[in-house]
Order: C-alpha cells, then structure tokens, then sequence
C-alpha cells in the first residue's frame, strides 16, 4: 500500500526544479519491458515486427492484433477465422502471412486491412512460416508438413518424405538458405530452398519449439528443458549452451550475430550480446509463459504470451540506464521489482527512501513466516539495492515487504510495500 505524503509548496517546487535539472543530465532508471494493453484474454502465439511502429501479433481463437504505433495502441482485426493461430511472418508493412490449425493459411497485401484464406492443400495443423519477401515463404506444420511458395501464397507446394515428426519452427535468410525444427530435436536444412533437405544433429531427447538465423551460417534454436543450441557454420555443428536455465524455452530472435533474446514460461526472458556466450535473465514482470519474440533491432523487441500479454522493449530490455552517475535526490519511497524474477538461486531487491529514518526490509513465506532481514537500520535519503540469496530454499513463491519510517510524520511506520517474488530450480 502506498502512503500519500503532504509537502509544503515551496518543497515541491525545490524538488521539481532539481528533478528537472538531473533529467538534462542523467538518464533516470526505466524499466526494461513494458507491459502493453492487448485488449484480449487469450493466449497470443506469434508476432512480428518490420520496424518499429508496424507489428502483427496473432493467437488462440483467431486473435490477429494489428499496431502502427509500436505498441501504444493494438487494434483487433475480427471475423477473419476462428481457428487457433500458431505463426505470422511480414516482411514489411504490407505483406503478411498467417499460419494455424487445420492448415490455415491467410495473406494480407494492405497490412491487415483484408485477409485471404489460401489453400494450403492440407489438414495438418501449421505452427511456424518464414517469408523472406513478398513471394518466397515456408510453413511447417504437423506430421513433417512443409509448404513452400514462390507466389506469395497463391500456390503452396508440399515438399514431402522428408519426416514425420512435428515441426514447430522455421526460418529462411534468402530463397535458398533455410532451417526447420522440430520434435525430438528434429533440424533440417536446405541451401536449394527446399529442393532437398538434409537432416543436422541436435539434441533427440527434446523438442525445439524455435529457430532464428541472421545468415546463412549463424542461428539459434531453442525448446524444452532450457534448450539451446548455436550454429556458426550453417549447423554443421551445432553447440548446447548448458545450465543457462530448465524451464520450456518457446520463441527466439536474433538480429545480428551478437544480440539475441529467447523467452519462455513463467515469464522468461534472456538475453545476449555475445552470441550466446552469455545469457542474462531479464525481468518480464508478468510470469505468463512467453511465447514469441521480435527484434527488429538490437533495443526494439516484442514480446506476446499467455493471457494477451503483450510486453515492449526500446533499449534491449535492459531494466536500468545510466548515462552518468550523478547522486540524485529521491522524491518519494519505492519498492521495486526483485531482478530477476522468477530466479535462482540470488535476486536483488532495489528501493529508495526520500529522508533519512529506520528501514526494515524482511523476506517472508505465504504463510507469513519470517524467513530473512535483508535490512534492519536507519537509512539516509538515497537509493539502495540489496541481494537475496536463496540457495537454502525450496522453489515457490515469496514475498519481500519494506518498511519505513518518515520523521515528519511523527506516525512511526509511514511507508509500506509489499512484494511477490518466485524461486525456481
């Protein structure tokens, strides 16, 4: 619950003109994903952006979702089908595919204006598409399926025998170069755009759910149990990037070969800037699964999941930048988000107080038993953060809750927050 304090004018006036003064100077914190008004309930499956105002993101029922604005405002386009949808691909503002069950395929030439169903010659449930311009595309499905068009959709050809696992993701850098995955860590390649297909080597035991490549040799793929695997050669060799995290990895984009983000359930988002060297959990605040992700750049991305969540990044989905450090006069108590969330097995906790008095920052579980004082001390005004190290816990759901005291309001505890946050091994 948040405390509403009562300043004199003449205060609130200082502090204005110092807030204003150090915003000439500083970048202040933001948050790294924003979480967007979608305007549906269900789950969102796909999306993807051309630049930085034009995106589509498509899911369960027939939700096609249509932004101009980056985000700012999404506009439902309806009565277009009532299949679930599973895949969408623009290669700009215009043109558009869109892939779903039963071998849904719809094509738009006026950026969602109209859509029209092509046949796609199969009942098979259709999961990934990849369109490299306006005529070239590829979608897989079900039951091995792969179509191919050279027509932007007006015929789709089966290029078939090739297997019969379930293929989830595809992506094509140009009209030769391609890759598809899959169950069972299913990957195929052509360099004949499609002609031929040969089977790589992945991980057997689990299913790749996405695939990005940036070139015909670098790309990534992705699945369950945290899987990831990384080609530099066109995957000749593909390498596991281990213990970066074990929950259900469901989308990838990458925009060069160093900047790339994977997402996943319960909110998880990864990043890179090394070409997956390293990977850094990002907080999502929402813990929904995560379904896809898109970059067009390596600071503009969206993120689409469970229960129409819709989340927007504009600087890589960094949650703090800092230009400059400069000592910046706090005008108000926060608590802030733990980073990152959900973790294992250490997150931090950051807060601020306005005036110098007593803070008592403890963790606690859902029964309410106290279970850690992180902070038990007078504190002058200023920023802090705090780590939390959870290595002699069980997985679940915590909570974290601040209190402080303001020495002008002669009430004792004049500031209280409280705060969920989940560990998961």
């Amino acid at each position: 619950m948040w405390k509403t304090y009562k300043w004199k004018l003449s205060k609130n006036l200082s502090l204005l003109f110092i807030a204003c003064i150090l915003f000439q100077l500083t970048a202040f914190a933001q948050q790294g994903w924003i979480e967007q008004t979608s305007g549906t309930i269900w789950p969102l499956t796909a999306v993807s952006f051309t630049d930085s105002a034009n995106g589509t993101a498509v899911g369960r029922f027939g939700v096609i979702l249509r932004t101009t604005d980056g985000g700012t405002t999404w506009v439902s386009q309806t009565d277009v089908a009532i299949v679930h949808l599973e895949a969408v691909s623009f290669t700009d503002s215009d043109n558009g595919t869109i892939v779903g069950h039963y071998g849904t395929i719809l094509r738009t030439t006026d950026g969602g204006i109209t859509w029209v169903s092509q046949f796609s010659g199969t009942h098979d449930r259709l999961m990934g598409v990849s369109f490299i311009d306006s005529d070239n595309g590829t979608t897989v499905g079900y039951e091995g399926t792969i179509l191919r068009t050279t027509d932007g959709g007006t015929i789709w050809t089966s290029q078939t025998g090739i297997t019969e696992n379930h293929l989830e993701g595809v992506s094509f850098t140009d009209s030769d170069n391609g890759t598809v995955v899959g169950h069972y860590g299913t990957i195929l390649r052509t360099t004949d755009g499609g002609k031929t297909w040969k089977t790589q080597s992945g991980d057997p035991t689990e299913r790749l759910n996405a695939v990005s490549f940036i070139d015909s040799d670098n790309g990534t793929a992705v699945g369950y149990e945290g899987t990831i695997l990384r080609t530099t050669d066109g995957g000749t060799t593909w390498t596991s990037q281990t213990g970066v995290t074990e929950n259900h990895l469901e989308g990838v984009s990458f925009t060069d070969s160093n900047n790339g983000t994977v997402v996943g359930q319960y909110g998880t988002i990864l990043r890179t800037t090394d070409g997956g060297t390293t990977w850094t959990s990002q907080s999502s605040g929402p813990t929904e699964r995560l379904n896809a992700v898109s970059f067009i750049d390596s600071d503009n991305g969206t993120a689409v999941g469970y229960e129409g969540t819709i989340l927007r990044t504009t600087n890589g989905g960094v949650s703090f930048v800092e230009e400059e450090e400069i000592a910046e006069i706090p005008t108000d108590y926060t608590l802030s988000q733990n980073y990152p969330n959900p973790f294992n097995p250490s997150t931090s906790i950051q807060y601020t107080v306005s005036s110098r008095q007593f803070v008592s920052l403890k963790v606690y579980d859902l029964l309410g038993r106290e279970i850690a004082t992180l902070v038990n001390e007078e504190k002058p005004a200023g920023n802090y953060e705090v780590s939390f190290d959870a290595a002699n816990l069980t997985s679940g759901i915590y909570l974290y809750k601040i209190q402080a005291g303001d020495p002008s309001s002669g009430s004792g505890q004049s500031y209280t927050n409280v705060k969920k946050m989940i560990l998961l091994r």
